[in-house]
Formats: structure tokens, C-alpha cells, sequence
């Protein structure tokens, strides 16, 4: 049985088992809160990062909570982005 991270974790078994994989804490509970119907699939439809203007880069990377973003340029963004 998983463990109970309190209320800021929704699916503390999902959260278990991403962190059992080596996976960061934060990157963890961002997936374990995420709803069903926002996790994509492999293979997903969502723009690639070249694709993408510098404010969506920053909007999502405001989303996943990279530090230091406003000071950015759009290359190092989506680095930060690949590399969160």
C-alpha cells in the first residue's frame, strides 16, 4: 500500500511508483496530480518546441515550474523544457 502524501499529492500510488523508477520528486507529483485526461500518450499530438512562439515556451515552462524563465532566450527554454 502507498504511502499517503498528504492532499497535495491526488494518486499517492502512481507517486510511489514514479519515484520507486528514479523519477524526481517534483516531476513525480506533477505527473501523480495531473488528471486522466491531460496525460498524454506516447506519441501525442502536442507541437514540437521548435514549432512553438517563446511566450507558449514560457507559458509552459510557468506551467512545470522552471526558475528563471523570464530571462530565457527561446533555445534556452526549450532546454530547460527537454532537460526539467
Amino acid at each position: 500500500m502507498a504511502k499517503n502524501h498528504g492532499s497535495q499529492i491526488k494518486d499517492d500510488a502512481q507517486y510511489e511508483a514514479l519515484r520507486e523508477e528514479g523519477t524526481s520528486k517534483e516531476k513525480a507529483a506533477r505527473i501523480a496530480n495531473s488528471s486522466k485526461k491531460e496525460t498524454g500518450k506516447k506519441g501525442g499530438k502536442a507541437a514540437k518546441y521548435e514549432e512553438q512562439s517563446k511566450h507558449d515556451l514560457y507559458n509552459k515552462a510557468k506551467e512545470v515550474g522552471i526558475e528563471g524563465r523570464s530571462k530565457m532566450s527561446r533555445a534556452e527554454l526549450i532546454d530547460a523544457l527537454r532537460n526539467h
